[in-house]
């Protein structure tokens, strides 16, 4: 099920196959506009499938009866799933209350950023790729040390502290600030003082507020999930939340140029192409879910057969 990552725009193959199977006997024309829903939709299918996955192959893995080295499923899946995980800092909304990202599935866990080492609004900074400069600051006098998180405040981009070349001088892991010399805002956070924070359901922190001896504090501090906003306790204005959480895979659209006569010719250079965030393996029950779909708009029950009996074939492979 799981294998090598595409290197090639997997969208337009599974386009082409699907209107191969769907013109194979006359059938009808899909459009991109139509085709680029339904490829959404089957991603999305796939997306969450590999969750009920997971936890059937875990359960499979407790039972012993799952495969270890190559045959091991659970480490696949967790790959693939990985690949979806992001990390950000939160916005605050009002308060104790912060906004998680707009593309947010599944939040991991939130931390606490208690303490900020040292600030600049860029009026002493200078950067080049991998490079903070800071002529009014002394890092080693402030604490920063190799491991410590800098955000770039302007953009909230972040990086990890690699190297600490002199006293007014960071290397860092991701080139977060421009690329010629140029002032800069930043922030950075002590990696030692970061704290986990537990979820709690809304239930429970009404009880955990209500005694002195469980309530929150910023050593051991909580949050409440409600829609997209996280609630942290205890409420403090000096701290910084970040989420580690699983994103949404990114819409998949199929562009195009329209050539003399009306034929759409795939454009992969188009700015809004999005290509499929799934592995190439899963290419086959792409096109089979799509193919499903096809079958209902065209009403063509060969169409909806062939992709649902495809697709039938794939599970019983990988179950």
């Amino acid at each position: 099920m799981l294998s090598l990552w595409k290197e090639v725009e997997m969208i337009n193959s599974v386009r082409n196959t699907v209107l191969a199977i769907a013109n194979k006997n006359n059938y009808g024309y899909i459009s991109p506009q139509d085709f680029n829903l339904y490829a959404q939709q089957a991603q999305m299918d796939l997306f969450e499938e590999y969750f009920y996955s997971y936890n059937s192959w875990i359960n499979k893995r407790n039972q012993r009866t799952s495969g270890s080295g190559y045959a091991d499923i659970v480490k696949g899946l967790e790959e693939v799933i990985d690949s979806f995980s992001v990390e950000a800092f939160l916005t605050l909304v009002s308060g104790n209350v912060y906004s998680l990202p707009v593309d947010y599935y599944l939040v991991n866990k939130i931390l606490s950023l208690p303490s900020v080492i040292e600030s600049s609004n860029g009026s002493s900074t200078s950067t080049f790729p991998f490079h903070l400069n800071d002529s009014s600051v002394d890092f080693n006098f402030q604490g920063a040390v190799l491991g410590d998180l800098v955000l770039n405040t302007d953009d909230n981009t972040e990086a990890i502290i690699t190297a600490i070349n002199s006293n007014i001088s960071l290397t860092l892991s991701v080139a977060i600030f421009p690329n010629s010399p140029a002032s800069a805002s930043y922030k950075i956070f002590s990696a030692a003082e970061t704290k986990m924070t537990e979820r709690v359901s809304q239930n429970k922190i009404n009880y955990l507020l209500t005694s002195k001896l469980t309530t929150p504090t910023t050593d051991f501090p909580a949050y409440t999930l409600e829609a997209n906003n996280v609630t942290v306790y205890p409420l403090s204005s000096s701290y910084s939340h970040r989420s580690q959480y699983i994103r949404y895979p990114k819409v998949p659209k199929w562009t195009w140029v329209e050539l003399q006569g009306g034929a759409p010719l795939f454009n992969s250079s188009a700015a809004d192409y999005q290509d499929f965030e799934l592995p190439l393996s899963d290419e086959p029950t792409l096109i089979a879910k799509i193919c499903q779909y096809v079958g209902i708009e065209i009403r063509e029950e060969d169409v909806y057969a062939f992709g649902n009996s495809l697709e039938t074939k794939e599970n019983q492979t990988e179950s």
